[in-house]
């Protein structure tokens, strides 16, 4: 199969910047697609051009009628790396594909700074909720961001700010490599600048002594969660989401997700892990969308419904929780749906649910524990231990 499709990284010195050979492919093209900004920096070629399509999605329908033509696509920077490379990929056969990479924004931006890229975090906010960075916001990180517009850096600030990182230095760069290039610093808690909107942004995380630390390890404190008494506790929480094994990319469900902790903590743990929670009260929805977008994984999803029903026509999981309301139509449901090697974990506490989950442990295997754990409370002038109740927990894996 001979590629047609080529993706081209581009930078802000333009055509200038290619290699001849990346160039020569640019000024070949019968077609070139791209945004506004990518057409003004390779404005010799005389191709047909076409800009991107709203929606975005449509562009592959576009580029499925420009099969067999000479068609090159314009990205910013490394086409793979939080660009058009990825859809494309999806969407086509390796062999009608040939990209041609950039230096990008990260790399920039760290040999702007002096950064080593294998010592940062690297995100990207551009078309997506600011809130997912707040996950990163950690003592001594150092973040490179790639922003959705001028407003954006003010929104990281305020962040920030309100979880004890104020002192954090941060470092806009816009138009990086062309004749307009600029650069912008100053602190989260006096951030207040007017920056082009097209920028990276460098965040230096400086924790107060205050500071709001959010691990990425499961067992978060119960009093960072809004809720009405009905969760996972803390310490039954962390044990339940080292069972379900949160991998990247994965997806969970929680079947009675209650104001989303587990699914939380999930998608918390890796990187681009999904979760959809199944609640039936609307109030409980509610604060599980509030705790997602506080605590950074504003991507839960959340479905309003019981189950088994409302388990009809997801996607297959890679894991399950069930935190209350085991039955065996809601198991077989579950289970049926499980991919290979999936992790299901159901936790109980009446002694009902615990008879069902034994019935099924002894039909299907796994491991089943009892978790037991106390908290020191006041006890009058002294102290004592407050048990919590037992929770009997069930898990296997899909074979």
């Amino acid at each position: 199969m001979k590629p047609w499709l080529h993706v081209v990284g581009i930078g802000e010195d333009g055509l200038e910047g290619l290699t001849p050979a990346t160039r020569a492919v640019v000024e070949a093209a019968e077609v070139i697609v791209g945004g506004e900004r990518h057409h003004d920096l390779a404005r010799d070629p005389g191709a047909e051009r076409i800009s991107w399509p709203s929606p975005f999605d449509a562009l592959i329908g576009k580029l499925e009628a420009l099969r067999g033509r000479r068609v090159v696509v314009l990205a910013s920077g490394d086409p793979l790396w939080y660009s058009v490379g990825a859809k494309l990929a999806r969407a086509f056969a390796p062999g009608e594909i040939v990209y041609h990479p950039h230096v990008g924004a990260f790399q920039l931006a760290a040999a702007r700074l002096g950064w080593s890229m294998a010592d940062v975090e690297t995100l990207t906010v551009h078309g997506r909720p600011v809130e997912q960075m707040i996950a990163f916001i950690q003592p001594d990180q150092r973040l490179l961001i790639l922003t959705t517009g001028a407003e954006t850096p003010g929104q990281i600030a305020r962040f920030l700010t309100e979880r004890g990182f104020g002192q954090s230095r941060m470092v806009v760069l816009a138009n990086m490599g062309g004749p307009k290039e600029a650069r912008f610093e100053g602190l989260a808690e006096s951030w207040d600048g007017d920056v082009p909107p097209f920028n990276t942004l460098a965040v230096e995380c400086i924790a107060s002594p205050d500071a709001a630390l959010l691990p990425r390890v499961p067992g978060l404190a119960d009093d960072l969660f809004r809720h009405d008494g009905t969760m996972t506790k803390q310490e039954v929480r962390a044990v339940t989401v080292a069972k379900l094994m949160p991998m990247r990319g994965a997806l969970l469900w929680d079947v009675g997700c209650g104001c989303g902790s587990v699914a939380i903590e999930w998608m918390l743990a890796a990187r681009y892990t999904r979760a959809i929670g199944i609640e039936p009260r609307a109030d409980r929805r509610a604060m599980a969308a509030e705790n997602a977008l506080a605590l950074g994984v504003p991507g839960l999803k959340l479905i309003d419904g019981e189950a088994p029903e409302a388990l009809e026509k997801l996607p297959a999981p890679d894991a399950i929780f069930i935190g209350g309301g085991l039955s065996r139509e809601t198991f077989a449901a579950c289970w049926q749906a499980l991919r290979p090697l999936g992790r299901l974990v159901a936790n109980a506490v009446t002694i009902e649910s615990e008879a069902a989950l034994i019935a099924l442990y002894r039909e299907h295997g796994g491991e089943l524990v009892k978790i037991e754990a106390s908290r020191l409370e006041p006890l009058g002038r002294m102290s004592g231990w407050k048990p919590l109740r037992p929770v009997a927990q069930w898990s296997l894996v899909k074979r």
